[in-house]
């Protein structure tokens, strides 16, 4: 099957997962409304298309935090990832190593930082939930120092967990009746590709990152684990205390209004992510493309702005910089593709993004990405 885009990732994804995967990776909250509307916000941005432009050399290098990139193009943070292919994260990693591009390990991902880190040279950036424990938290925070993550991705709109219907539905987040299970094992028998490559041969499928913070006999309730477990207190003085144990760049992510923009700056956060967790919260909520351009005028002088929801093509990538984003994370995107084929479909992705950014830079005339903005769009 040839797998020209994220739709053919995505539905190859669907037959190779079991249907409680795929619906994880692909739902939204409630009614999915915010979750369509990433996507059609994004598609509906036009660019303009300029001619007589010398575009022989492009550009899709940038530099952040320190980093140099081969595109502006980060993997997010995605729980469960070990699920979708064996040792997912592992596969990940390496396949954005190739790529030139950093990797998020999640707080929620199967493999542990050490495993991951161990498995590629170039360093992997950590996402931070909160959890009550500050004292786990901060040993978490020395772990990933000690691995050399060089960004702290502190995400920060999952106070409470979204309605997500989809999830209560398969059981993912739900206790479902004895019938019930007995049909969600029968569809893991169905998938026996996935059945003997991930269930049996990617085990343990421990949270690798919490497992010690998870008590015996938890694991498999681990929304309700969630529920009990994350810190709602959590305030913009937090930042000072995530400070205290992590001396590199601190990224807040799940901002999508101004004031909110203002106050990480003024909390001493070193970037933000314009994003609504891809429409996995608040539906109804703003869309990132929507939100991002008065953040950026709001906070763009003093914070570095990336953004993610929606993007799940090069041209996505080219139309998120024009809105003012520094750069772009992906979720949705490499999940369909870690599911769909594992390393070298993740890898595969990334190298058809960026040639999908090269075409879509030759095309309006921008040659090199680091000078993409809003001269670039019809409207915005």
């Amino acid at each position: 099957m040839i797998l020209a885009n994220t739709a053919d990732e995505r539905a190859l994804a669907r037959r190779r997962l079991p249907r409680a995967l795929f619906d994880y990776i692909d739902g939204g909250a409630n009614s999915e409304i915010t979750l369509a509307r990433n996507v059609a916000d994004m598609e509906a941005l036009v660019l303009r298309q300029r001619v007589m432009r010398d575009v022989s050399t492009i550009d899709t290098s940038t530099t952040l935090f320190g980093q140099k990139l081969a595109m502006p193009l980060m993997l997010g943070p995605v729980g469960f990832a070990g699920m979708f292919a064996k040792r997912g994260e592992v596969q990940a990693a390496r396949a954005a190593e190739t790529a030139g591009v950093p990797f998020t390990l999640s707080t929620v991902g199967i493999c542990a930082m050490e495993e991951v880190a161990a498995a590629v040279t170039a360093p992997i950036w950590y996402q931070l939930y909160m959890i009550k424990d500050r004292g786990y938290m901060a040993a978490l925070l020395q772990r990933a120092k000690a691995l050399g993550a060089p960004v702290l991705l502190f995400t920060v709109d999952l106070p409470v967990s979204g309605a997500r219907y989809r999830d209560q539905r398969s059981g993912f987040s739900a206790t479902l009746p004895p019938m019930a299970r007995l049909l969600r094992a029968l569809d893991g028998m169905a998938h026996p590709r996935w059945l003997l490559d991930v269930y049996l041969g990617g085990r343990p499928h421990d949270f690798g990152n919490i497992v010690a913070a998870i008590p015996e006999g938890q694991a498999g309730d681990f929304s309700g684990w969630i529920h009990r477990n994350f810190d709602p207190t959590v305030t913009w003085a937090d930042i000072a205390w995530v400070r205290q144990h992590w001396d590199g760049p601190i990224v807040v992510k799940g901002v999508l209004d101004p004031e909110d923009a203002r106050a990480a700056a003024d909390a001493g956060a070193d970037g933000i992510i314009v994003s609504n967790h891809g429409g996995r919260q608040l539906d109804g909520a703003q869309t990132t493309v929507r939100s991002l351009p008065p953040i950026v005028d709001a906070v763009g002088d003093q914070l570095t702005v990336l953004m993610d929801g929606g993007v799940r093509s090069g041209l996505d990538v080219l139309r998120g910089l024009a809105l003012g984003a520094e750069g772009v994370l992906i979720g949705r995107a490499w999940a369909y593709a870690l599911a769909a084929g594992g390393e070298a479909g993740v890898a595969r992705m990334l190298e058809r993004m960026q040639a999908e950014l090269r075409v879509a830079m030759a095309l309006t005339g921008c040659t090199d990405v680091k000078r993409a903005g809003r001269h670039l769009l019809l409207e915005a």
